[in-house]
């Protein structure tokens, strides 16, 4: 799977989206412009040690994503779209797109991509949800779908053992 944070302005959840995936095997690609520099500390402090390993893209802005990703299907993460997310079927490389905290992923944008456009449901009129919340929501549907493949399904206690 692939994340995309278009315009990210807060460094912390970016770091925890980036924690989120190097522990699911799933690229983070950021589109500028960056509110904030990547080697920010509250980034790192975010996504911890993790961050080295990190498989990170940046991009100049949206067009150049697309022209770098040309055959990606790309969902697009927004309060604006007309069916759940729940209702697509995610495969191995597909890309989900979120935008900035802010405003969103740019109508602009979203005009080209009705079909894909999938939202989060939520009562009444709350204007979303925190950003690194949704990612971690939507990635791991997607990830659920492909029977959460190569990921470790069971842990264990680390002083006591299990009764079976």
């Amino acid at each position: 799977m692939n994340i995309i944070l278009h315009e990210p302005e807060i460094p912390a959840n970016t770091g925890n989206i980036g924690r989120t995936c190097v522990a699911t095997g799933t690229a983070l690609h950021l589109i500028r412009p960056l509110g904030f520099d990547i080697s920010d500390k509250a980034v790192r402090r975010a996504g911890m040690d993790y961050w080295k390993d990190l498989e990170l893209y940046v991009y100049e802005d949206f067009n150049d994503f697309v022209s770098k990703n040309p055959n990606a299907r790309i969902y697009m993460a927004t309060t604006k779209a007309k069916k759940a997310y729940t209702e697509v079927i995610y495969e191995e490389n597909d890309f989900i797109m979120f935008g900035k905290e802010s405003a969103g992923i740019p109508e602009e944008i979203l005009i080209k991509y009705e079909d894909t456009s999938v939202r989060i449901p939520m009562i009444g009129e709350i204007r979303s949800l925190n950003l690194s919340n949704s990612v971690a929501i939507m990635l791991y549907e997607a990830l659920r779908q492909q029977d959460f493949e190569g990921m470790k399904l069971k842990g264990d206690l680390h002083r006591l053992k299990w009764s079976n």
